[in-house]
């Protein structure tokens, strides 16, 4: 059973082997050089090739013997299945604590795979050496500026740990990591998951002080039970996301072609996750929000909403959204009532959707916020319309006109503005340790734009729409939810 320093030779190796580097770019042995090498990673990096030539300027090694006792935790495997047996065995004499096999086939490949696989393991058992794989992806780890996997993106660092059967879906989530500013903390793709599969991993996230929150990809499960009792486990202490394949039969098929996994009954399956306590998410999409929200909002206290909206037609479908869901739009109380009454004009709509019916001037929507948030019947608000200025702003700042006619004034006016909303948004979600998520297309339609640079710099996530929002918020609640029946306490708050 590999045990927490194997993850930490991981994560946060003294140094990397690059076993079976190669000076072709195409190749597994270039690019993960390459990108361990170009991401900052400052431990020893060492490369071997059995013709000793130079790659990416650097001189490699005929073999792993050549390493330098103890300057190595970790051997990132890109040599044929074949060769990866003596390989192991030099690395853990040299103090190798970890390997990760990129080479594939093992269990994908049919019966022969299969034993290769299993005598892998029995190897690694041996060795006292922890092996994530084979036919994987790799591995990051923002913590220690390593990116030692054999594709791109490298994420910025954040608070969510990310472990799946598929690499791509690791590439999904590492994608909308950069695209949103929400950071990632480690990542593994377990490709066949011989040794170490997701559970394994988020047990050691569970307990790692740069995780705070769980996101998996999961195809198949060898033992349901098992899966299940350690995942309620893990999820006392984390929240976990989970995206799982093979709901249906025909994602079943792809899956046991894929990685070898056989996929669970749907329905269980998803009834495990609610016992459990784990988010179940229905597409890549639903998983990053979820899992973005409980990495950056406080966990809801209850299920209230209020809606806070600059015109009223985004208030209305939120409204819907909330309806179809766990949480409850708040009949607005008659003392919030009459605070927003001073501060907003009459053809407000002195309900919830609270919709200031475009009646704001440049105090009102903080001074609105302050309101709301710090009420104590609401547990939660929704903020829409911001960045609507700074879009016009932007067609303005691109016109012909610019920056003469008071333009140049009035963009930069408008920029501070929604900068401010989302940032006085924030600052009250921290103060009233209350989610305030934002939503607006322009996370997707501009990201440059003031409100949602605004909402990347303050550390939380914009979501791309208002129904977006609400599931993710539901999806937040609904694990509150479970943590207060069971006596557990809120979640552990967020990081800074």
């Amino acid at each position: 059973m590999p045990r927490p320093e194997h993850f930490q030779a991981l994560f946060d190796p003294r140094g990397v082997v690059v076993a079976g580097a190669s000076s072709h770019p195409g190749k597994f042995g270039f690019v993960a050089l390459h990108n361990i090498l170009a991401n900052g990673y400052e431990g020893e990096v060492f490369a071997t090739n059995r013709e000793g030539v130079d790659v990416l300027g650097r001189p490699t090694l005929a073999s792993i013997d050549e390493v330098p006792d103890g300057a190595a935790d970790l051997v990132f495997v890109c040599t044929p299945a074949g060769a990866n047996p003596e390989l192991l065995r030099q690395a853990a004499a040299k103090g190798v604590k970890a390997a990760f096999i990129a080479s594939a086939g093992y269990g994908e490949a049919g019966e022969e795979g299969r034993r290769l696989q299993a005598e892998l393991v029995a190897l690694a058992d041996e060795l006292d050496l922890l092996v994530v794989g084979p036919n994987g992806q790799g591995l990051i780890s923002t913590p220690s500026s390593l990116c030692a996997q054999i594709v791109a993106p490298y994420p910025p660092r954040g608070r969510i740990g990310v472990a799946s059967q598929s690499g791509n879906f690791v590439s999904s989530f590492m994608n909308l990591s950069r695209h949103s500013g929400v950071g990632v903390s480690r990542a593994v793709s377990v490709g066949n998951a011989a040794q170490v599969g997701v559970i394994d991993a988020l047990e050691y996230f569970a307990d790692d002080p740069e995780t705070t929150v769980g996101l998996i990809y999961v195809e198949g499960l060898p033992d349901g039970r098992r899966f299940f009792e350690r995942l309620r486990e893990v999820t006392a202490r984390l929240p976990v996301v989970v995206l799982k394949g093979g709901a249906t039969s025909s994602g079943a098929r792809a899956a046991a072609s894929h990685t070898g996994s056989l996929a669970t009954d749907d329905k269980v399956f998803d009834g495990m996750c609610r016992q459990a306590g784990a988010v179940r998410a229905a597409t890549v999409a639903e998983a990053f929000d979820a899992a973005a929200a409980l990495a950056t909002q406080p966990a809801p206290p209850g299920p209230r909403v209020a809606v806070v909206t600059t015109v009223g037609g985004w208030g209305v479908l939120t409204a819907d959204a909330i309806a179809g869901s766990s949480l409850e739009l708040l009949a607005l109380p008659d003392d919030l009532r009459d605070s927003l009454d001073r501060l907003l004009p009459p053809r407000w709509s002195r309900n919830n959707p609270i919709d200031l019916a475009g009646g704001e001037t440049k105090d009102t929507i903080p001074a609105v916020l302050e309101a709301v948030v710090g009420h104590e019947q609401v547990d939660a608000v929704i903020l829409l319309g911001v960045g609507i200025q700074a879009n016009q702003g932007r067609m303005e700042r691109e016109g012909p006109f610019y920056p003469d006619h008071g333009l140049e004034r009035i963009v930069g006016y408008h920029d501070r503005q929604d900068r401010r909303y989302v940032t006085v948004a924030a600052e009250l979600s921290e103060r009233y340790a209350k989610p305030v998520l934002v939503a607006t297309e322009l996370a997707v339609g501009d990201p440059d734009n003031a409100a949602v640079a605004g909402v990347r710099d303050a550390g939380r996530y914009c979501f791309a729409s208002a129904d977006r929002a609400v599931v993710a918020l539901d999806h937040a609640w609904r694990h509150e939810r479970w943590r207060q029946r069971r006596g557990l306490g809120s979640r552990r708050p967020i990081a800074p």
